[in-house]
């Protein structure tokens, strides 16, 4: 494995100006048990934010529903100052109501609200990509994004992206504002999102897929995924990045994880080229 690992997934420029590599980081699993309260280990945390940033990684996902703000500020205590290259995408949009409870809000003074404190906790003047984390339906989609634009031409925020959204939902916001990123549940085993990342690929817009180690059934010991796993010498979920980095160019997968050493079996997927063979036998077997 090379120094910088991550940095042979290539690169992405989100919004046409922000460039990342485009294997990177998610922090949800950074806050204790369902994403709740504080870290059971927060040096260990902080350890592997730093160890993802000296693998090459400089794209980190985060949100402020993700403790609330636990792993924002463990995002400032291990990074910041932040290097002029690292990119901090972070959402606003859900409410917290204990571990594994998400509600969305989408009221315009909510938005605002958990914009600044996005702000604060991370120790920004602007964020780079601030995410709608769901559309709430009590809110007309208009007012919701409407609102994240007023905040960009204060210069509060520099790119809007989107989160669980359909080819619909999608061009609904772009009436209001310049969408440069989507974010849907994605794997190798899961495609019930292939519509939209088709769509965002002919765009150049970003698609950064959550849950992206997902294989289910795939990883049996017969399966297509095991068998390129033996020719690569890799592991099922370092094929299941590989396959996703192959996908498509506006793919920006971001494992998570709190382990340091599963962040450098991860990061090392970055190196795995597979070859279109491999690719059409895996994206058949999940198929099917």
């Amino acid at each position: 494995m090379s120094a910088q690992p991550a940095k042979s997934s290539g690169t992405f420029a989100i919004g046409g100006d922000l460039p990342v590599v485009r294997l990177g980081f998610g922090a949800m699993q950074l806050p204790g048990p369902g994403v709740w309260g504080e870290s059971r280990d927060p040096e260990g945390a902080v350890r592997v934010l730093r160890r993802a940033v000296e693998l090459g990684v400089n794209l980190i996902d985060t949100a402020d529903s993700y403790g609330p703000f636990v792993a924002d500020l463990l995002i400032r205590e291990a990074l910041h100052p932040y290097a002029d290259d690292l990119v901090i995408a972070t959402k606003a949009g859900f409410t917290r109501q204990g571990p594994n409870q998400w509600i969305p809000v989408g009221r315009p003074e909510y938005l605002r609200q958990q914009v600044e404190l996005n702000l604060r906790h991370l120790g920004l003047e602007r964020i780079d990509l601030l995410q709608l984390h769901r559309i709430d339906p009590k809110v007309p989609v208009a007012d919701q994004v409407g609102e994240l634009a007023a905040l960009q031409s204060e210069g509060k925020i520099r790119h809007i992206g989107l989160s669980e959204v359909s080819v619909e939902d999608l061009v609904e916001a772009q009436k209001t504002a310049t969408i440069v990123s989507v974010q849907n549940r994605f794997n190798l085993a899961d495609r019930y999102s292939e519509p939209l990342l088709d769509h965002v690929s002919a765009a150049g817009i970003a698609f950064i897929p959550w849950f992206p180690l997902a294989t289910g059934s795939l990883a049996g010991s017969d399966s297509p995924l095991s068998q390129v796993s033996k020719e690569h010498g890799a592991s099922p979920s370092q094929l299941a990045l590989a396959w996703l980095l192959k996908r498509s160019p506006v793919m920006l997968p971001i494992p998570g994880t709190s382990s340091v050493g599963h962040l450098e079996d991860n990061v090392a997927a970055a190196e795995i080229e597979l070859t279109d063979d491999e690719f059409a036998a895996l994206s058949a077997a999940a198929s099917r």
